[in-house]
């Protein structure tokens, strides 16, 4: 395991170069006898053609730091109510009371639940054109802990549905933005808010820059563990973070069957009808998301295969998810083994991200989606040092679905929730997490090289977010008053 001290310490000196092992090699000009081998596809040109931190540095002329302050809401921008009805298009119309009704909880849920409208703005902001895996959707909430396959804790970015290949740019405006949401939410004043997303930033682009001078593999495989909080200077965190961590070991699916389910005469367990986000479904609809599992099956590396060999499918019902992905089609699959103990999996709707309507108006081209729970699969892992060891994907009754397991012993902090000396120990935290998952899929030399030593780009994110964060109120004062006036349905408190 990589020490986190001399990876993803944002506290250190950031121009502090990391001591690396020198490569043996023969002097400048010394002919070695054999010809230089040839450039393979796929591998670094030797010698190196061009340097990626000149190169971000040169993104600057184009798009100067300062210029990530700039918002403007658009003249043909969609008004609240607009945009939660177009979100919710493609979904089930029985649930989309509940997911309006949760969006409408305050200003950070509506952020939560309209990742498209906040694409649409940002495709009207500069960009600087440096593209990497983008979680899409990287709000505060959207960070947690999770366990690895050895039982560990981890803690990462956690949601992956509007994952695609885009500006990394977005990925943490949207993250200020939420903190500053969070922050007011929670009572906190505003230069406590501000220094939250200021904070953030400058996490992000301090581990940017220190995972760009470490030997790539120490980079590659920086761990996100339970450890970060000590490295991010986030002392005041630690409570919580253990407490949240306390509950997440005990977040498994044994303890959710338990609570979920019932012992048939014949030994085999029946989900419970718990409405409305549990139900039973019918044998038909049950038995095509069994029968999917087949396809999913495939998906998964061979040497899996003998793991969900030993557990029997038992049962198989709809569990109504979290804001963003209310109204989406959801199943939890549960397994048991040969001792009666319970595996479950989440069978859950890949709909198209969100974003993809807005890249090609922020210069970014759109490829082709071979299969939307593919796309979200394969995001997770570009991302994620550690990853569930059975993601995969499947298409049930025609439309696609990514799997995982479910409760792997999950837990979140509640940004919203935290109190003021708390609030940018997490800004730092994330962001730092941030920084080390984009790392996965672009050079950090080259996004490291755009950000720079001092804090104009901290400055200028932190500016757009309190902008941002007070449009987003102003929309959800609109969507609440849509719903007092009957133009919205909404289910409240679900």
């Amino acid at each position: 395991m990589t020490e986190l001290d001399t990876t993803l310490d944002t506290t250190r000196d950031p121009n502090a170069v990391p001591q690396q092992r020198q490569t043996a090699g023969p002097p400048p000009g010394k002919d070695t006898g054999r010809p230089r081998l040839p450039h393979v596809p796929g591998f670094a040109h030797w010698p190196a053609q061009e340097s990626p931190k000149r190169a971000g540095k040169a993104h600057r002329d184009r798009v100067p730091r300062t210029a990530h302050a700039d918002f403007t809401p658009a003249e043909d921008r969609p008004d609240a109510v607009t945009a939660v009805r177009e979100s919710n298009r493609g979904r089930l119309t029985d649930l989309t009371p509940i997911r309006v009704g949760r969006m409408a909880a305050g200003p950070f849920a509506f952020l939560r639940g309209t990742a498209g409208l906040m694409a649409f703005d940002l495709a009207r902001t500069p960009t600087t054109g440096i593209g990497t895996q983008i979680c899409g959707d990287a709000h505060a909430a959207n960070f947690g802990l999770y366990g690895d396959a050895r039982g560990s804790l981890v803690i990462d970015l956690n949601d992956f549905d509007e994952t695609v290949h885009g500006p990394w740019e977005w990925d943490v405006k949207r993250l200020a933005t939420s903190l500053i949401l969070a922050g007011r939410e929670a009572g906190a004043d505003d230069d406590t808010c501000r220094r939250a997303a200021y904070d953030a930033v400058g996490a992000y682009r301090r581990t940017m820059r220190l995972l760009a001078k470490l030997p790539v593999l120490d980079a590659w495989n920086a761990i996100a563990d339970e450890e970060l909080v000590s490295h991010t200077d986030a002392h005041d965190l630690a409570g919580t973070l253990d407490r949240v961590a306390g509950k997440a070991r005990n977040n498994t699916s044994g303890r959710f069957a338990a609570k979920s389910s019932e012992t048939a005469a014949d030994g085999s367990r029946r989900f419970l009808d718990a409405p409305p986000v549990l139900r039973r479904i019918s044998d038909t609809e049950a038995a095509a998301v069994a029968a999917a599992l087949g396809e999913y099956h495939g998906t998964l590396p061979p040497d899996r295969w003998p793991l969900l060999a030993r557990y029997a499918i038992q049962d198989v019902a709809f569990r109504v998810v979290g804001t963003g992905s209310v109204g989406t089609r959801s199943y939890v699959v549960l397994l048991q083994d040969h001792r009666g103990e319970p595996l479950i999996l989440q069978v859950k709707e890949a709909r198209p991200s969100a974003l993809v309507p807005h890249l090609a108006a922020a210069g970014f081209k759109t490829e082709e989606t071979e299969h939307e729970g593919r796309r979200v699969v394969l995001g997770q892992k570009r991302m994620q040092v550690v990853s569930d060891n059975l993601l995969g994907w499947t298409t049930v009754n025609g439309l696609p679905f990514q799997v995982r397991q479910f409760r792997n012993r999950k837990g979140s902090v509640d940004p919203a929730a935290l109190s003021p000396d708390q609030l940018d120990d997490y800004g730092r935290m994330t962001g730092a997490l941030l920084a080390r998952a984009h790392t996965h899929s672009a050079d950090p030399r080259l996004i490291g090289g755009y950000c720079g030593k001092n804090d104009e780009l901290d400055e200028a994110m932190t500016a757009f977010a309190v902008a941002y964060a007070n449009r987003t109120e102003a929309d959800h004062a609109d969507l609440v008053a849509a719903i007092r006036n009957g133009v919205v349905g909404a289910e409240m408190g679900v």
